[in-house]
């Protein structure tokens, strides 16, 4: 089955809010044609990896991460010289760093390291989160978040930088780990500085939404009206 693209994974018109009616825009739909129809490298071949659940996840405990990530854990594309995952968007964007999929990377290398006891695996883990930490930012209203830095083509435009809550979702259940394993304060005040943006409104600077039957969302993309993207507010749990 095709599932059309997000800058995080899967962004299914299924997953959003019918009431909502995003429309593509064509900048979309060239992304699309690219990498499906024409078998063009791009960010795509990161996101869509089989997803596949983790039978060593437990629901009571933070050990291994949910979802194995094993694909992304091997990424087969760009790295910095450091050894952080980067996507090529091609074209004006290019070579960037995009948050979600680094949490990603780190975290399926976080479930290799935890049934391997691999050391590469461990240091993969590790710079992640280091990362993670690193690039925490504050945005308009102080909020400590995520950014992307570079425009994103979606109903509207998203204008750099913008935040997400996948993105403090995926970042948090790094940094959480790498506290449990190495007992470093830094990496859990730098959890708890990110999870503030889930205990405050969009207008507010986070990422909550409360709609109009008083359910609460964590949005994905931060945009007007909002598009409750299913599986970004599931993930970004």
């Amino acid at each position: 089955m095709l599932i059309l693209e997000a800058p995080v994974g899967i962004d299914h018109p299924a997953s959003r809010n019918m009431n909502a009616n995003p429309v593509p825009t064509l900048a979309y739909y060239r992304r699309i044609f690219s990498a499906y129809l024409l078998g063009g490298k791009s960010h795509l071949t990161f996101w869509h990896e089989t997803p596949t659940e983790n039978p060593n996840a437990a629901p009571n405990e933070l050990g291994e991460y949910y979802m194995l990530f094993a694909e992304k854990a091997d990424h087969r594309g760009h790295y910095d010289a450091s050894g952080v995952p980067q996507l090529d968007y091609h074209g004006r964007i290019g070579l960037q760093y995009n948050p979600i999929a680094i949490a990603q990377y780190g975290l399926g290398n976080y479930n290799a390291w935890r049934r391997t006891a691999d050391p590469e695996r461990k240091k993969k883990f590790f710079l992640i989160a280091d990362w993670l930490v690193s690039h925490l930012e504050p945005n308009a209203k102080g909020l400590s978040v995520w950014n992307h830095h570079f425009n994103w083509d979606y109903r509207d435009t998203l204008k750099a930088p913008w935040y997400s809550g996948l993105a403090q979702g995926q970042g948090i259940s790094v940094l959480l780990r790498a506290h449990k394993e190495s007992g470093d304060a830094h990496f859990l005040d730098a959890a708890r500085a990110a999870f503030e943006s889930f205990q405050r409104p969009i207008e507010d600077g986070g990422i909550a939404l409360t709609d109009e039957s008083g359910d609460l969302w964590f949005e994905e993309y931060i945009d007007s009206p909002p598009t409750h993207i299913l599986n970004g507010f599931i993930w970004a749990l």
